[in-house]
């Protein structure tokens, strides 16, 4: 299920993901949603209607079980 937002002052794709509950991955999702979001610069402009994808379908899709080592 999508959601539909509306941007405030200051806000960027990233951001808004964020506090929905997304992550920097679902930055993509959110531009393949949104055809001419990117038009609008990174800053977009108040009142700019956004929508978002289910962040939780997104998210485990993308879920890897192997973990990162530092000193490997």
């Amino acid at each position: 299920m999508t959601t539909v937002v509306t941007s405030q002052q200051g806000d960027t794709v990233d951001l808004i993901c964020h506090r929905y509950g997304g992550t920097s991955d679902d930055v993509i999702a959110v531009y393949a949603l949104n055809s001419g979001l990117c038009i609008l610069g990174p800053v977009l402009p108040l009142g700019t209607r956004v929508t978002l994808p289910d962040f939780s379908t997104t998210a485990s899709e993308q879920t890897n079980d192997t973990m990162l080592q530092l000193w490997d």
